[in-house]
């Protein structure tokens, strides 16, 4: 049996759509986490690995074919700050571990109180336990996200970038 030209067509966007959803995206560090799961992050996103001691906090870099995450380290090991950019927005749901739902509250609500805003467009979130802020466009998404509690003493929080 011949399919028609239209079903093909359709077959093959719903087969791209899966494959895209099952890609592993590349920010795998989860705020609060130990220092040590950088090493695991590392492996799994098969990227390279840079680290400066800035005296205060450690920034480790992983970078891949698509893009970076950086990682920022406490001296007492909790990784306090995440930042990113690439191709692709990461997982959000891995990156920020138990704050997801916490930034999703906040998004809803946000929506709820401006329903003009427009859905696209660069997000902004700023509660006690969290902040996160995400903007780009297709190919180029940059973002970073911290605990306020874990940031170290004398810290600025625009170093985290």
């Amino acid at each position: 049996m011949i399919l028609p030209e239209c079903h093909l067509r359709t077959c093959a966007r719903i087969l791209a759509a899966v494959l895209l959803l099952a890609m592993p995206f590349p920010a795998r560090a989860v705020l609060g986490d130990s220092a040590a799961s950088v090493l695991t992050d590392q492996a799994r996103m098969k990227g390279t690995l840079r680290s400066v001691d800035h005296g205060a906090y450690v920034m480790h870099e992983i970078t891949t074919t698509t893009g970076a995450v950086r990682e920022f380290v406490s001296p007492a090991g909790a990784v306090f700050g995440v930042a990113w950019e690439g191709q692709f927005p990461p997982n959000f749901q891995l990156l920020l571990g138990p704050y997801y739902q916490q930034v999703q509250q906040a998004i809803a609500q946000q929506a709820s109180e401006q329903p003009t805003r427009r859905r696209r467009g660069p997000v902004m979130i700023e509660t006690p336990g969290i902040v996160f802020s995400q903007g780009g466009h297709m190919r180029s998404f940059h973002g970073q996200a911290y605990i306020p509690q874990l940031v170290p003493q004398g810290v600025q929080t625009s170093d985290i970038r």
